[in-house]
């Protein structure tokens, strides 16, 4: 029986960590296109990433997309509950080599940040405290690397 979420409906057991792919594309009531995207960085099943890194790579990636792509493009980038990525929705009938090279250049700015986190304060965010950089910067250096290793084909090891 499918479900009404699309990420339960895709078989965990047979994609390959790291990679890009489209969960979902609408079209709203007056036209305007929506595009998500989920970004793996962990093998579902087998690996998922500790609160602290995947909260702080939410603020820096969240932050610095809006610097790469036109920020009236984004409309959000959140956390999956099980760890193991992120979702990216966009304005726009996208494809995943739409935007491969701007999640690229992200997180190599992830993986070399030297500055304050961004929104890291009790008064921005509601568990600022749970940060943790030296694991951001290993895990978007491991999704670059495995990203050039493999491609983004979630469906190809």
């Amino acid at each position: 029986m499918p479900y009404n979420v699309e990420s339960f409906n895709l078989d965990h057991t047979k994609v390959h960590a790291p990679y890009l792919r489209i969960a979902g594309k609408k079209t709203g009531k007056c036209g305007d296109h929506i595009t998500k995207f989920d970004i793996r960085l962990c093998q579902p099943n087998l690996a998922f990433m500790g609160t602290g890194a995947l909260h702080t790579i939410e603020h820096i990636f969240a932050e610095t997309i809006r610097d790469v792509l036109d920020k009236d493009s984004v409309i959000d980038f959140s956390p999956m509950g099980c760890r193991t990525g992120f979702y990216l929705t966009l304005f726009g009938d996208l494809k995943e080599q739409d935007i491969l090279d701007p999640i690229l250049q992200v997180f190599r700015t992830i993986a070399a940040w030297d500055k304050p986190i961004p929104a890291q304060s009790e008064i921005e965010c509601g568990n600022y405290r749970d940060m943790d950089l030296p694991e951001a910067k290993r895990l978007a250096k491991e999704f670059v690397e495995g990203i050039e290793r493999k491609g983004w084909n979630p469906f190809e090891a």
